[in-house]
């Protein structure tokens, strides 16, 4: 990879008629620092945000030992980068080739689920010669509400809180270490999402009467995008573990989250040129079937800049954006806010895109990513503190040392 200070300096040098990638890995290593200091529990990485190699290195480098893993292909990816890398299948419908592999092959030991049926099906692709796994970690999904986030995750995953103590008692019979993990949704804007959630965690408990080793919060921490302007991430982690601590579970149990925008947002940009303007919309090199996915279709704002050699005087208008397929549906509608006089030839900086930005893109009508670029400035938006480190000093009990009641 080539490096430069900034986008001006990559399109000065490049020219690029393909959108350019441009990632900075001292971001990711402040994002690793930040959750490994200032989450007081364990931190799995949410592969799926995105799965660039280098940037799984980075967060190993940064601190990060455990991965939040969601098919065999990720195991597999991981696994073959990090051999000492703690892995969690934490997808709730696996295959069972896939679990077998995962456990007999990549040394998995942790599994969610939410079904009776995934269970047995864990159960039987652990056991080896018929004679069920003694270490297993199984964390039943529950469901719980995503109103407080962007994106829902509510619909697809998780067993209810009426059914879930049966699950977690037959789940408590297989399991060495029992779990409960949940989601609260993609871009969680308020810290009450995980108190709420808490909620429904603690009733399933009491309910069922079981003893628990792990609460996994998920994922959901937010990112900063124009038009969201979240708390501070931690907050969201001083309400988590206020909740935690008053949980009926185990004294020795451990704490969990599995973060993926958070850790990899600020890890990449996209520079992109305008090919054509009309009016208020903007022809751009990269789009829905691109690195722009969730702009086109959840209609998300990401930070956009012009990178020019001399600053524009003009007064910023709102723009919308064309990708460069064929398709109607290749559409941005933003809006994003740029310099009235931009125009074809302009490169823009699109920020913000480490998280599901690059790990959507397709090959779609032949248009794809040109090179990626290290970049040393600092990222557009970000809600993770220079040198990863809290804002404020974090008084952190040891897990199991903490009295709960």
């Amino acid at each position: 990879m080539h490096q430069h200070h900034n986008a001006l300096r990559v399109a000065r040098a490049l020219q690029p008629a393909a959108p350019v990638t441009l990632v900075r890995p001292e971001a990711a290593l402040d994002a690793a620092r930040f959750f490994v200091s200032a989450f007081p529990g364990k931190s799995f990485y949410a592969v799926k945000a995105n799965p660039s190699p280098h940037l799984i290195e980075l967060l190993w480098a940064g601190g990060i030992r455990h991965y939040d893993v969601a098919s065999i292909a990720e195991v597999r990816l991981v696994r073959g980068l990090l051999p000492q890398a703690c892995l969690a299948f934490m997808h709730p419908v696996k295959a069972e080739e896939a679990i077998a592999e995962a456990y007999h092959q990549h040394g998995v030991r942790i599994f969610s689920l939410d079904t009776h049926e995934e269970l047995a099906k864990i159960v039987r692709a652990c056991s080896t010669d018929g004679v069920p796994a003694e270490d297993l970690t199984l964390c039943v999904r529950l469901k719980v509400s995503s109103a407080h986030s962007k994106l829902s995750l509510a619909s697809k995953f998780g067993i209810g809180v009426a059914d879930a103590p049966a699950l977690l008692l037959a789940a408590r019979q297989a399991a060495d270490a029992l779990g409960i993990c949940f989601h609260v949704g993609s871009q969680a804007m308020s810290p009450a999402a995980y108190a709420d959630a808490m909620a429904f965690v603690r009733a399933a408990i009491v309910e069922a009467g079981v003893t628990v080793d792990v609460i996994d919060v998920g994922g959901g921490f937010p990112s900063r995008y124009p038009g969201m302007e979240p708390p501070s991430l931690e907050t969201y982690f001083a309400v988590i573990e206020r909740a935690y601590e008053s949980l009926p579970i185990s004294y020795s149990a451990e704490l969990w989250c599995e973060p993926g925008r958070a850790l990899s947002a600020d890890y990449s940009s996209v520079l992109v040129r305008v090919e054509k303007r009309r009016g208020n919309e903007l022809y751009i090199n990269d789009g829905a079937y691109g690195s722009l996915f969730d702009a086109a279709h959840v209609e998300w704002r990401y930070p956009v800049k012009l990178v020019r050699e001399d600053a524009s005087e003009a007064e910023a208008m709102d723009f919308a954006f064309y990708g460069p397929t064929c398709d109607d549906m290749d559409h941005m509608k933003g809006p994003f806010a740029l310099p009235g006089d931009i125009k074809a030839g302009d490169y823009v900086e699109i920020g913000q895109l480490g998280a599901y930005g690059s790990a959507m893109r397709t090959g779609f009508n032949g248009f794809g990513s040109g090179e990626t670029v290290i970049v040393s400035d600092a990222p557009m938006a970000s809600l993770i503190p220079a040198g990863g480190q809290p804002s404020v000093p974090q008084n952190v009990v040891p897990l199991g040392i903490a009295a709960r009641s």
